[in-house]
């Protein structure tokens, strides 16, 4: 039985602590800052489990310790647990923006430090369990780390894949540009579609299909392949049309994005075949576009 210790209980914390397999790990410490409803969590583990501040810890004896707070409190937390934990530990941080490095202080101490970060939304820890099944996690830190983190990811039901300790911050930013932007992209397009005289919501409802069937798309094509629309097939015609109606009805920030968008979609045209000689007529009239655009 793998002794765990979870430190911030949220919604990862939480849904980690719920989501580990009682039949292999114990949930021996669940510890937390400030005020949060860590009870409630300690209540559906079938099992006995301390709960308790982290100013309160003497010592942490369990074999893996995961701190799962927000990023600004990583290291003031591995800070904290210098001295206090057990030199066979292996201790992980769930954030995706920062590498093990943040863990630095804690290196003498303990056996491992590492991260691990789920490539998922959880927005309740009781629905973690199932977020994390056929989800992909990343694993980063010392050798010892990455091989207790696959285990985890794995016993987790996840899919884990691992990367340098130095790119962990550019992942999480590709992370970022995949998940937070396309929420903003697809917001954009809705404050587009309303200029038709459609509410927010009915807009967003009427490009969520297309939306949808762009990611199943996506799911079976390379990112060239599942490319549909102006862009896919250079249409210097229907984009000219697009640029006088877009100047026309919404702001330039909404236009900048989707020339922007149009120059990187006009690379994956070409790795389709697209004639190379629209593509690159296409791609001049974005650039005038682009330069009459008030920076």
């Amino acid at each position: 039985m793998i002794g765990v210790s979870i430190i911030g209980i949220g919604r990862v914390g939480g849904a980690i602590a719920l989501g580990l397999p009682a039949a292999e790990y114990r949930i021996e410490n669940l510890v937390y800052r400030g005020e949060t409803d860590v009870r409630s969590i300690a209540s559906v583990l079938d099992r006995e489990v301390s709960v308790s501040r982290l100013e309160e810890i003497e010592r942490l004896e369990s074999e893996i310790i995961v701190i799962t707070t927000q990023d600004a409190e990583i290291r003031a937390v591995a800070r904290a647990l210098v001295g206090r934990v057990n030199a066979s530990s292996t201790v992980f941080h769930t954030s995706g923006a920062m590498s093990s490095a943040v863990l630095s202080d804690l290196q003498a101490d303990v056996r491992s430090t590492g991260s691990i970060h789920p490539l998922v939304s959880v927005s309740r820890p009781d629905i973690g369990p199932s977020r994390f099944a056929g989800a992909f996690f990343c694993v980063e830190g010392d050798a010892g780390a990455v091989e207790m983190g696959r285990k985890i990811v794995a016993d987790l039901g996840g899919r884990a894949f691992s990367i340098e300790t130095k790119f962990k911050t550019l992942y999480h930013a590709a992370a970022v540009t995949a998940c937070g932007h396309l929420v903003a992209l697809i917001d954009a397009s809705v404050e587009i579609m309303t200029k038709c005289g459609l509410s927010d919501n009915d807009a967003k409802n009427i490009l969520l299909p297309l939306v949808t069937s762009t990611v199943q798309n996506l799911s079976e094509q390379s990112t060239a392949a599942a490319l549909t629309g102006t862009f896919a097939r250079a249409d210097i015609e229907t984009f000219t049309q697009h640029l006088i109606t877009l100047n026309e009805h919404v702001p330039e920030t909404l236009l900048e994005i989707y020339l922007l968008l149009g120059e990187r979609s006009l690379e994956l045209a070409a790795k389709q075949g697209v004639s190379a000689e629209r593509i690159e007529r296409l791609r001049t009239k974005v650039a005038i576009a682009k330069s009459k655009l008030k920076w």
